[in-house]
């Protein structure tokens, strides 16, 4: 299958997360919004009459006849479909559980650099941003970071994946959180990565999939920016 993922062009985002799970699947896929009229295309899949279960937001991802939306559902379908995922329901259950306290974990650090409102520039909030990035930094992302280093140690199939013996999608989206910390919070993953070595180990497994180190060097792989999820604003960082 010839899958359509549909997400802004020029950032990473939460598209990101179903971009890597593609790349580790190795399945065809064509990022519509970074070809020429792909953004339009998206929109009409967002806002057009004819689609009768339209997408609240991107990333969505058309596959045959479903338009599947929502990046941890996505993700679902993806790690049914291409082993990324246990084949039973209590695994499947698990391994959906971590990708949305993953997801919630995204948006703490989304706020951090917007949190009164999505549509205002940064800098009509950038008092606002600093308190709310100080105390993410102090507590939020230990919390978060924490709790995924005790699944690592718990994980009765070793410390090598969150879920059983193998990679999955939560593995792939933690290694991207991990990422986009490092380069939004460099002071503060600085210190923060000496508490949490089963993490920052999954981070570096991840980087070495041959998949993954292949999709990471290439074009394909957009390069964090202040447009995306994880921006890099020196002065949320400087209380680390």
């Amino acid at each position: 299958m010839r899958y359509e993922l549909y997400y802004w062009a020029g950032i990473q985002g939460r598209g990101e997360f179903v971009r890597l799970a593609l790349e580790e699947a190795e399945v065809e896929y064509v990022d519509v919004a970074r070809g020429p009229g792909g953004e339009s295309a998206m929109a009409r899949l967002v806002g057009g009459e004819e689609v009768q279960q339209p997408a609240f937001a991107p990333p969505f991802l058309k596959a045959g006849e479903l338009l599947i939306g929502q990046t941890a559902n996505i993700l679902l379908y993806l790690g049914a479909q291409h082993g990324l995922a246990p084949a039973d329901e209590p695994g499947r259950l698990w391994t959906h559980q971590l990708q949305l306290t993953i997801a919630d974990f995204v948006d703490e650090i989304h706020d951090t650099h917007h949190p009164i409102a999505s549509s205002r520039y940064y800098e009509d909030q950038r008092e606002e941003a600093l308190a709310r990035a100080a105390d993410f930094v102090k507590s939020r992302a230990a919390k978060y970071l924490g709790y995924f280093e005790r699944v690592l140690e718990r994980n009765r199939a070793g410390a090598q994946h969150l879920v059983g013996a193998e990679l999955t999608y939560p593995d792939l989206s933690l290694f991207q959180v991990v990422a986009g910390l490092r380069y939004a919070f460099p002071r503060a993953m600085t210190r923060l990565e000496r508490q949490y070595p089963r993490v920052v180990a999954l981070h570096g497994r991840v980087a070495e999939h041959p998949r993954i180190a292949a999709y990471l060097a290439s074009e394909r792989r957009i390069a964090f920016n202040r447009h995306g999820i994880f921006r890099h604003y020196p002065e949320l960082d400087a209380g680390a």
